[in-house]
C-alpha cells in the first residue's frame, strides 16, 4: 500500500474572500466610526459575527490587522533615506511630516486609531525605519545647532512625533483642510524641534497641487 505525502491545502477561495470583506468593510466602517461594533462591521462585509471568529479570535485583532497594513502601507510611501540625504536636518523633518500628513489626511480616524493603544505597538514596529530617520535627522539639526540641544536625539524625535499626532487629533476634531494640515503638522513638527514657525514654514516642501495651479 502507497503512502501518499501530506499536501498542504490551500485556504479554500470563500474563506479567503470573507477575510478580504472583513477587513474591507472594517476600513470603510471605522473610518466612519472608531466605535462601531463586530457586528456592524460583520454585517457591513455580508457576514455573521460567528463567521468573523473564524478569521479573527476578537474585534482587536480584526481591527490590528487593518491598521498593520495600513501602516505599512504608508511606511512604503515615506521618503528613503537616500531621498533625504541631501536636505538639511529640518528640511528632512519637514519632507517626513507632510508625506506622513498626505498618507492618512483622508483616512484620519482609522491613523487615529492605529497610533493608541492596543494598536500602538504593532504599529510602532512597521514604523521603526522611519522613526531612525526622524532620530537621525534631530541628531544632525542639534549637532549643527539648528535645533534644540537640551534633549537628546531620541527624545526629541519622540516629541516631534508627539507633534504630528497632535496635529491628527486637532485636524480631525475641527475638520482642518488639507492644506491647512499640511501647514499645521510641519509647524509643529519643527517648533517641538526649537525652530521659529516662520523658519518652520520655509524648510516646507512645495505642494504640487499649488505648483500645478499657479
Amino acid at each position: 500500500m502507497t503512502t501518499s505525502e501530506p499536501s498542504t491545502r490551500a485556504p479554500r477561495r470563500d474563506a479567503t474572500e470573507n477575510r478580504a470583506a472583513l477587513i474591507d468593510a472594517a476600513k470603510t466602517v471605522l473610518q466612519r466610526d472608531p466605535d462601531a461594533s463586530l457586528e456592524t462591521i460583520a454585517t457591513a462585509a455580508g457576514l455573521s459575527r460567528r463567521a468573523v471568529y473564524g478569521h479573527f479570535p476578537s474585534r482587536d485583532d480584526l481591527v490590528r490587522a487593518v491598521v498593520t497594513a495600513g501602516a505599512a502601507r504608508v511606511a512604503s510611501a515615506m521618503p528613503t533615506s537616500s531621498d533625504l540625504g541631501d536636505l538639511p536636518p529640518a528640511a528632512r523633518i519637514a519632507a517626513i511630516a507632510v508625506t506622513l500628513w498626505s498618507e492618512v489626511s483622508h483616512v484620519r480616524s482609522m491613523a487615529r486609531i492605529a497610533v493608541r493603544s492596543p494598536f500602538g505597538e504593532s504599529v510602532a514596529e512597521v514604523f521603526a525605519p522611519l522613526r531612525a530617520q526622524v532620530r537621525e535627522a534631530c541628531a544632525l539639526g542639534i549637532a549643527d545647532g539648528s535645533m534644540r540641544s537640551d534633549v537628546d536625539a531620541a527624545t526629541l524625535g519622540r516629541l516631534v512625533e508627539g507633534a504630528c499626532i497632535a496635529v491628527l487629533d486637532e485636524a480631525t476634531r475641527s475638520g482642518t483642510s488639507d492644506q491647512d494640515g499640511r501647514r499645521m503638522v510641519v509647524v509643529s513638527a519643527l517648533g517641538i524641534a526649537g525652530i521659529d514657525w516662520r523658519t518652520a514654514l520655509l524648510s516646507q516642501p512645495v505642494d504640487p497641487t499649488t505648483q500645478e495651479l499657479a
